[in-house]
């Protein structure tokens, strides 16, 4: 528990860092890596595990700097889609958590794996007990289905019932549920 908050100060800091305060920081983060069906104020508010007026206030913010713009979804013209813009992806680029990330993408392949297996592990027990679910990568949920292969592969989320882009499957999914936890995980 120690190792954890002690990585947390890659990404926690008092007051602001580079104009942004922690909750901004981690908005910015979650719209500019979330997928299309999870770029909106409520989805927002899920991640943040904060209401979604707390949520909207926090987007106005990053809106007010011009990090993110407003848009009413083309789905349904009541919703509203969050995006990053090209000065909010610039932004992510000197983002503080990147020197954690760096040193991360440098462990081998089977100890990454192991530490995001671990802690997806450890996040779903936390949500059972929260009542809660966390975000994770799309293509490691349960509701995507893949048809074809090769050039003809197609994906589609049985929970919105809509097809999902090739890219859109390497991103956060405010909607996800995990695939049933491995065995080896559970004996630990």
């Amino acid at each position: 528990m120690e190792l954890l908050l002690q990585t947390a100060n890659a990404w926690l800091f008092e007051g602001q860092h580079s104009g942004l305060s922690d909750r901004e920081w981690m908005a910015l983060r979650f719209l500019g890596r979330a997928n299309r069906f999870s770029r909106t104020p409520s989805a927002l508010a899920g991640f943040l595990g904060a209401n979604r007026s707390g949520a909207s206030q926090i987007a106005a913010v990053l809106e007010r700097k011009r990090l993110v713009t407003r848009e009413p979804s083309p789905e349904d013209k009541r919703s509203i889609i969050l995006s990053v813009t090209f000065q909010g992806k610039k932004l992510l680029e000197r983002d503080p958590v990147n020197v954690l990330r760096d040193q991360i993408a440098a462990l081998t392949v089977d100890d990454r794996s192991r530490m995001r297996d671990t802690l997806r592990h450890v996040l779903s027990r936390h949500d059972v007990v929260r009542g809660r679910h966390h975000a994770d990568i799309c293509s490691e949920c349960i509701f995507l289905a893949e048809s074809g292969s090769g050039s003809d592969r197609q994906f589609k989320c049985r929970f919105f019932r809509k097809s999902v882009s090739s890219k859109d499957t390497s991103l956060l999914c405010s909607h996800f549920e995990g695939k049933a936890p491995s065995k080896a995980l559970d004996q630990n």
